[in-house]
C-alpha cells in the first residue's frame, strides 16, 4: 500500500501546476475579450458615427436653408416688380392714350404735354432705372402699334430714351429735385424728336425749331414734374418696397 501512496503523491506533485494553467489562460482570455472588444471599437465606432451624423445634418441643415429661404425671397420681390412694371406700363399706355384724343395744336408739330412721363419718372425714383427704361420702352412700342402709328413711334422712342438717360445721369448725382430731373427730361425729349427730324428729312432748316421746342420741353417737363412729386409724396414707398 505505501509504495503505491506515494507513487500517486509524486504525480499528484508533478502535475500539480496543470490545474492552475488553464484557470490561468481562460480568466487571461476571458478579461482580455471582455475588455478589449467592449473598450475599443463598438464605443469609439457609435460616438463617432453619431457624432459625424449629428454634426453632418447639423451642419447642413444650418447652411442649407438660410441660403434656400433668401433665394426664395429674392425671386419673390423680382417677380413682384416685374408684375408691378407691367401694371406700370399699362398705365402709361392708357395715359398716351388720351394724350392722343385729346387735340392739342400748338402751331409746331411735336409739341405736347407728354402725361405718360409721369410713369418712367415715377418708377425711376421708386424701384429702379432697368424697370423705368422697361416700362417706357414697352409704352412706346404699344402706343405706335395701337394708335400712333410707327413712324411717330420712331420720333418718341428717340425722344423716349434720350431723355430717360438725361434724367437718370441728374437723378445718380442727387443735385437736383424731381422737377429738375423732370424739366430736363422734358427739354431733351424734344431735342431727340428734333434730331431724328432733321436726320429722317435731311434738312437742317428744322434747327429753327429748337429755341420753341426747348421752351415748350421746359414747361410740358415742370408740370409733369410737379405732378410727379405730388404722386411720390402721396404713394406709399412699401407699395414698390415690399
Amino acid at each position: 500500500m505505501k509504495p503505491s501512496m506515494q507513487s500517486s503523491n509524486k504525480e499528484d506533485k508533478q502535475q500539480g501546476f496543470n490545474p492552475s494553467q488553464p484557470s490561468e489562460s481562460s480568466s487571461g482570455s476571458s478579461s482580455g475579450s471582455s475588455s478589449g472588444p467592449s473598450s475599443g471599437f463598438p464605443s469609439g465606432s457609435s460616438s463617432g458615427s453619431s457624432s459625424g451624423s449629428s454634426s453632418g445634418s447639423s451642419s447642413g441643415s444650418s447652411s442649407g436653408s438660410p441660403s434656400g429661404s433668401s433665394t426664395e425671397i429674392g425671386t419673390q420681390v423680382s417677380a413682384r416688380r416685374v408684375a408691378l412694371t407691367g401694371l406700370l406700363a399699362a398705365l402709361a399706355l392708357i395715359f398716351s392714350y388720351v394724350e392722343a384724343l385729346v387735340p392739342f395744336n400748338a402751331g409746331i408739330p411735336g409739341i405736347k404735354l407728354g402725361l405718360a412721363n409721369l410713369v418712367p419718372l415715377i418708377i425711376l425714383y421708386r424701384l429702379d432705372a432697368r424697370y423705368a427704361f422697361a416700362a417706357n420702352l414697352i409704352r412706346v412700342f404699344l402706343a405706335g402699334l395701337l394708335f400712333s402709328g410707327m413712324f411717330a413711334a420712331l420720333y418718341s422712342l428717340a425722344g423716349s430714351v434720350t431723355s430717360f438717360f438725361v434724367m437718370y445721369l441728374l437723378k445718380k448725382t442727387n443735385l437736383f429735385s424731381v422737377i429738375g430731373v423732370s424739366t430736363a427730361g422734358g427739354v431733351f425729349h424734344n431735342v431727340g424728336q428734333l434730331c431724328v427730324a432733321i436726320l429722317a428729312v435731311s434738312g437742317p432748316q428744322l434747327i429753327h425749331y429748337l429755341p420753341v421746342l426747348i421752351i415748350s420741353g421746359m414747361i410740358a417737363g415742370i408740370i409733369v414734374g410737379i405732378g410727379a412729386s405730388i404722386l411720390l409724396d402721396r404713394i406709399p414707398v412699401k407699395l414698390f418696397r415690399e
